[in-house]
Order: structure tokens, then sequence, then C-alpha cells
């Protein structure tokens, strides 16, 4: 009898084990949108049908939902008086606890009879000062997304106004403008080009150095950002890294295109849910050269590591505070003393050249809450990036090595970060702040003269400098319809004593539920290019001058409308219009077609002595529809037309190196779950199929002057002609197919991510080879597989 029990106890247990469905936790924190402080008493649900599962934020905000069955989960948040929120199509895997940050909005009036409802869409941005030109990006997205290569800048140019300068690197071009006149932001403080080989004043590289697996939600600005913005024209990346898990270890490994990383967050004070996250990656690409996979380096393989790191200690008595890094160091041999090639290979048939890029931030932040209503941030970061590059020339037999140049381009910042935040009421709200940084450069260019046996300085500038930027902003919300951000952000820069005032206006009309008009101006400015700035002149006696040390700031003042509405079924359709006109871009003295606002362009060089006075415009319109991740499917498609023109010091009106004038992007997804039903399964096993497509107005260059480049036996462009000529229309189709398991406690990823799949062949620039004495044209990358396995536990 006791074994027929048994027997029947073991069945019965065995059959509801394998009904039970593998479950995970979400947690995460509730706060007011305006004054940050914590919500308790919010009611979190999980939207889904059959489940009851919710919880309640405490007296800090926090809650945990405990046993959600693995899959796309949705939760809804509300509060008295305060707007619902929803957060939709999230991915909860068993391997990780789900974290769900949320801020609600405070409404200005009390509603007895009409529910407000605002889902927390990508299109809200976290920045609730921004008006418009703003989006939401998701990490998630950047992990999925045809092309975007675990890469956030490649993920962006699939927004409307946004496209890739060229295909080996991940320099954006915004609406027409310079991919310098970008800013970088992470942790509130500005941090220098977070790219691997980028190297200093430029903003892209081949490889990014910021790590997906460690970034938060984050917002991309495109035009007319906010007063808390400056010493940038086009566009702004602020991004925030999130905090490790408060109350569990829980582990990353990965190998990919980004290299071979692991991670690790878990708790270090559970009690006071202090928490750390670091993440570790090493270059992968010397593999696939021996695979015979071709990156675009010819025989030259790059490497490069990164580190990612945070650490947070939140309390309610004496702060939160953060302690956060990054750092990653790169470098790149082209040597034709070691190429068995007889051209050499990719940079040059008679030279080496090596070149060596390192980037690190370090920084801390404080935010203490003096009641509900008012807090102070103050962050103190140091940074640094640090250009090294050495060529040298080959013998035809290749046995005597000569050195020619050397090249040490160092920055050193020390910057503080300080704001007051004031919330009044709901309607108006205050937030005064400044940035103060200290600047060192040490710039040595250097070239190797024979007679003297040693190297002769082309440059060799040391400089201190001090870059204050004062801002506020007011935002007042008129009613629930009516809303408007003004402010004033103040630039100057001590060196030389130039300084501006740029007014910043945002308005948005809310016309019915889902629909809105949007209105933005804001008058920007940009230091000049930094070796620009401080460009020397050895003269005759060895003695140095620096022509373009009192060169001003260009500027750049921006106007947006947009209209904005959600359709049902998750369908959002957003267009924007805008206008740009700069003014005081730096040109060369004498007349010529130079201006830094074709800079990151193909074949750019500055000229010794130069000054303000440049003129430039962009006018166009974004068009965007997107259907939101919905039932496993989600699709994005833009449209962008433009035009872009620059004025040099000769007074010609010409093309930019960017205005290709049109750029249209279409890319969806659907994802596939297979086996038995959600609350059934044992393992969740998905499939996701991606792709993208992207036709765009081919680059403006250049063309080659041949009777001069024959004479000279080099290259010599005809700038008469600068960016008069157009290559064909860009074309290029990417695919990404993925796969996932989730276990009972491992999840693992497989995908195959293939780039420009047709091997469409995309112009990338014009050289003049001098043996058959005749213009060449190079082309962008051809077709790229790469493949990518992730597993956390």
């Amino acid at each position: 009898m006791k074994i027929k029990l048994f027997i029947i106890s073991f069945l019965f247990g065995a059959l509801g084990y394998a009904q039970t469905a593998i479950t995970q936790n979400i947690r995460g924190r509730v706060i007011d949108q305006q004054s940050e402080t914590p919500l308790p008493g919010v009611n979190v649900l999980v939207l889904e049908e059959g489940t009851s599962k919710g919880a309640v934020s405490d007296v800090d905000g926090y809650y945990v939902i405990q046993g959600v069955p693995v899959g796309r989960v949705s939760l809804g948040f509300s509060f008295m008086g305060y707007e619902p929120v929803t957060v939709q199509n999230v991915e909860l895997l068993s391997s990780k606890e789900l974290v769900i940050n949320v801020s609600m909005r405070e409404n200005t009036e009390q509603l007895d009879e009409v529910v407000v409802t605002a889902d927390q869409q990508k299109e809200r941005v976290k920045n609730e000062r921004v008006t418009v030109s703003g989006r939401t990006f998701s990490i998630e997205e950047s992990q999925r997304f045809a092309g975007a290569l675990q890469d956030v800048s490649r993920m962006a140019s699939n927004f409307a106004g946004v496209q890739r300068s060229n295909d080996s690197e991940n320099d954006i071009v915004i609406r027409g403008n310079s991919p310098i006149g970008l800013i970088w932001r992470m942790e509130g403080i500005d941090i220098p080009n977070p790219n691997h080989f980028g190297g200093l004043g430029a903003t892209g590289g081949p490889v990014s150095m910021l790590n997906n697996n460690v970034l938060a939600n984050s917002d991309f600005l495109t035009g007319a950002f906010p007063s808390e913005y400056g010493d940038g024209v086009s566009g702004v990346f602020d991004l925030q890294m999130r905090n490790g898990n408060y109350d569990k270890h829980e582990f990353l490994g990965q190998i990919g295109f980004n290299g071979l990383e692991a991670g690790a967050e878990g708790p270090i004070n559970r009690e006071a849910k202090s928490s750390y996250l670091i993440n570790y990656r090493y270059s992968t690409l010397g593999v696939m050269s021996a695979m015979g996979i071709d990156f675009g380096t010819g025989t030259a393989v790059p490497y490069y590591q990164d580190l990612s790191m945070k650490l947070h200690f939140p309390s309610s008595k004496k702060g939160t505070i953060d302690v956060f890094a990054l750092g990653g160091i790169s470098s790149i041999d082209f040597l034709d003393s070691e190429s068995e090639e007889s051209d050499g290979g990719f940079y040059s048939d008679d030279q080496d050249l090596r070149n060596r890029v390192r980037t690190v931030v370090l920084g801390a932040s404080h935010q203490y809450f003096y009641n509900k209503d008012l807090y102070s941030k103050v962050t103190v970061a140091a940074t640094t990036i640090g250009n090294f590059t050495s060529v040298d020339t080959i013998s035809s037999d290749g046995k005597l090595i000569t050195p020619v140049y050397r090249q040490e381009f160092v920055q050193n910042d020390i910057q503080l970060s300080a704001l007051v935040n004031k919330k009044f009421n709901a309607r108006n709200v205050v937030r005064v702040g400044s940035f103060v940084t200290f600047k060192n450069y040490n710039l040595l260019d250097s070239t190797y003269d024979s007679d003297l046996n040693a190297f002769r300085d082309l440059r060799n500038h040391q400089e201190n400098d001090m870059l204050y930027q004062p801002y506020v902003n007011w935002q007042h919300r008129f009613n629930e319809k009516w809303e408007a951000n003004l402010g004033v952000h103040s630039m100057f820069l001590q060196s030389n004593s130039n300084y501006s005032i740029e007014p910043r206006f945002g308005l948005t009309y809310r016309l019915r539920e889902g629909q809105s008009l949007n209105f933005g101006y804001g008058l920007h400015s940009q230091i000049a290019p930094v070796v620009i700035l401080y460009e020397q002149i050895r003269l005759p006696d060895g003695s140095y001058i620096q022509p373009n040390e009192d060169l001003d700031f260009t500027k750049s003042h921006h106007f947006v409308l947009g209209y904005d509405r959600m359709f049902a079924n998750r369908i959002h359709f957003k267009a924007e219009t805008y206008y740009q006109y700069v003014y005081d871009a730096v040109i060369e003295q004498h007349p010529g077609s130079f201006s830094s606002l074709n800079a990151g362009g193909f074949n750019f060089g500055a000229p010794d002595s130069v000054k303000n006075g440049g003129r430039g415009y962009n006018y166009g319109l974004d068009l965007t529809l997107e259907k939101f991740l919905d039932k496993g499917f989600y699709f994005l498609t833009t449209l962008s037309l433009y035009e872009s023109q620059y004025r040099g010091s000769d007074g010609i009106w010409r093309n930019t190196a960017f205005n290709g004038n049109y750029v249209y992007n279409l890319l969806g997804g659907k994802e596939f779950v297979l086996g038995k039903s959600k609350t059934e399964r044992r393992k969740r096993k998905t499939i996701t199929v991606d792709a993208k497509l992207t036709y765009a107005g081919g680059q403006r260059y250049t063309p080659l002057d041949l009777p001069a480049s024959i004479a000279k036996d080099e290259e010599v462009y005809d700038e008469s002609r600068a960016f008069g000529e157009q290559y064909d229309p860009y074309f290029r189709t990417d695919i990404r197919i993925g796969y996932k398991l989730s276990g009972k406690k491992v999840t693992q990823e497989w995908a195959l991510d293939v780039q420009n799949v047709t091997n469409h062949q995309n112009p990338f620039g014009q050289d003049y080879d001098a043996e058959a004495q005749e213009a060449i044209t190079t082309y962008q990358l051809g077709l790229f597989p790469m493949v990518l396995y992730r597993i956390t536990f």
C-alpha cells in the first residue's frame, strides 16, 4: 500500500513539475518624473489574461513581483494623482531578473471623470525637458536590429534624419551636419570619443567602446535640444549605465563582432540595495583574420579591449552615490616591411604605420534630496584620450627602415557638473546647473630631419584651459494640453575669452489623446576642433606662432516643428520639418572652399591659418512610421528629405560633404515562439528574423585633378569643384537570424548577422594610382557575415 501511494505521489509530482512554467522575478523602482523622489504605494500589475500577479511599491519606491512566467510581459503602473504608465512587451528571461524602473508624471489637475493614459513608449524621451527631435532607444533594439552589431551609433542610423558617414566607421551624420557636432554624454558628464581607433576630435570609430550589456535605455536627440546640453551643434547621445542587480548575482558571457566578453553584477549589500556591475571585452578580430574574413584593413589586424563598470550606493539619508568607469585601448599596424604583397596590402606600398588610441573615463556622482521637491546632484569626472601615431619608410629591398613622422595628441579633462532641481508644483519645475571643465592638451607633431639625424617638431604645444557652461531651465505646464520649456545655456572659454549666450525654447500642444504638435528653437555653439584651434607654425628662427588661438565658436540656430500621433495597435507616426542656419564656421584666410562643416568627410584636411566667417544651412523633412513590438512583430520605416549647403571664404555656395538629399530606411522583424503554451513549457525557445534595407543619395566628393596628379605623382584634388560630384545612390540590405533557448537557470542565444547581403558595391572615395596614372574608386564594405553567442546565468 505504501509503495502504491509512493508511486502515485511520484507520478503526480512529476506531472506537476512538467507542467510548471519557468518563472522569474520582476523588480524595479518608481519615482516622480519631475522631482525624482520615490513614489510609495504605486500599484504595479502584470497585464496578462489569467494572471493576477502584482505588487505595491514600498516607502523607497521599490517593488518586486515574484514568480512571473518567462516570455514577453507587460506591466501597468497606477497611482492616485499621477498619469498611469504602461510598459509593454519586455522580454523576461529565466536566467536574469527583469528590472523595470519607471518615472510617473503628476497630473496638473485632479480629474474625477476623465482617465488620462500614458504609455511609456519609445517615443517618450527620458529627459522630460526635451520637446522635439528626441527619442529613447532601448538596449534590446541595439541588440536586435539587423546591421546594428550591438552598437548604439549604428542602431541610431535607422532613425529619421540620421545616416552613417560610411560603412567602415560608426560616425553618424544628423540632418546634414558634420559628425564632429555630436555630443557624447554618459552619467551626466560629457565624455571624449567612446570608440576604438576614433581618437581626439572625432566622434566615431570602427568599433564602439560602449557596451550595450551595461547600458540602460537612453536618449538620442537630433536638434533644438534643451539648455543642459552644450558644446555641440548637431545632436546628443545622453547615455545612462544601468545599476547592477541589488538582490542576486548574475553573469554573462558573449562572443561576437565586438569581441569576447564577460560580465558580472550583483549586490554589495542587499539591505542597503547597493550593487556592482562590471564587463570586460577583448578583440576577436585576430581570429576572424586568420579565418580569411576581410573587414576592410588589408593585412593589418585591429586589436582592442575595454572595461565598463558601475557601483551604486543608495541611501535615503545620505543620498545616492554612483561610481562609474569606461576605458579602452586599441592598436593597429599597417606594416609593409612584413607584407609579402607587392603593394603592401592597404595603407601604402613603402611605409609602416602604427596607430595607438587610449580612452579613459572615471567619475563619481552624489544625488541628495533635501525634501520631496528639491534635490541636488554633483558629478566629478576625469577623462583622457590619446592618439599615438608613427610612420616609417621602407627601402625598395625592404631592408632599411627610415623614421618619417611621429604624432602624440593627448587631451586630459577634469569635469565638474552640479545642478539643483526644484519642483514647485505639478506645473512648475526649475533646474539650474553648470559644467566646469579643466582642459589640458599635449600636442606633438614631428618629422625626421635626415641632416640632423633627429626629429624636428612641427608642433609642440601644451595648453591649459577652462570651459564654463552654466544653464537654467524652467518647465511650465499651463494645463494638460499646453507645456513649455524655456532655458538659457552659456559658454565661456578662458584662453581667448570667447563666450556665447544661447536661448532655448520648446512648446507642446496636445491636440487630443495620442496627438501633439511640438515646436523647438535653440541657439547652439561649439568650440573649434582642437587640432585647428591650437595649430602652431614654426618660424625660421625656431620659434612658433599660434595663428588660430582666437577662433570663436561655431554657432547654429535650430528651428523644428513636429507632429506626433499614436494610433491603435501600437503604431506611431511622427513628422518633423526643420531649418538650421550655421554661422562663424571655420574657413581659410585666403579665398578657398575649405570649411569645418565638412569635417569628418573623405579626405578632409585643414589649412594652417583659418578664421571664422563660414556660413551654412540645412533644412528638410523627417518622416517616421513605426509599429512597436506587438505579438512578436515590429517594423520601422523612415524617410528623410534634406538639403545641406555651405559657403567658404571664396563666397561660393556648395553642397556639403554630407548632402545626400535623401535617406530611406525600412526594417522589421518577427519573433517566433516554439513549443507549448507559456504556462506549460519547461524551456522557452524563440527564433527571431530581422531585416533592414537602406537606400540613400550618393556621397558628395571632390574629383581628382588628373593632369596635376600626374605632374606631381600624387593625389591632387580640384578644389574649384569641391563636393561638386556625387556617387551613385547608396544601397544596402542586412539580415539577422537569432535563436534563443531559455532554460530554468540559463539562457543561451545564437545569432547570424549578415551585412550587405547582396554584396552591393557602394563607392567610398577616389584615389590616384601613380603606376597606372589614373583615378580609381575605392568601395565600402562588401558582404560581411558575423556570428554571435551569448549566455546569461
